[in-house]
Parts: C-alpha cells; structure tokens; sequence
C-alpha cells in the first residue's frame, strides 16, 4: 500500500480503528500480563523466605 499522508496512514484505508485497536489491545494485554507476572515473582519469594526462615527457626 502507499499511502500520501500520515492521516491516510492512520486511517489505514477505512481500517484505522481495527488495526489501531488491535494494536492497543495487544499491548495493553502484554503490558498487564508482565505486571502480573512480576507481582507473582515477588509474592512466591517472599513466601519461599517467610517458609526458610520458620524451617530455620524449627531446627533451633
């Protein structure tokens, strides 16, 4: 496709929305999913300390 201006571009040929959205969607949803998954991480460390540090505290 060629197109003759960044507004025709945008619109991506009466497609614009769909694309864009699309587009934005998918981000949103990666951006979200690497969120979770960073709060996951910090919540099973600390589990995993919280459970070492009452294992260490059994054995003495």
């Amino acid at each position: 496709m060629n197109w003759g201006s960044a507004s025709e571009f945008f619109a991506m040929g009466g497609y614009g929305l769909y694309v864009w959205g699309s587009f934005g969607v998918t981000a949103a949803a990666l951006l979200i999913e690497v969120v979770l998954v960073r709060r996951r991480l910090v919540d099973t460390r600390r589990i995993l300390r919280r459970e070492l540090t009452a294992d260490r505290d059994d054995q003495h």
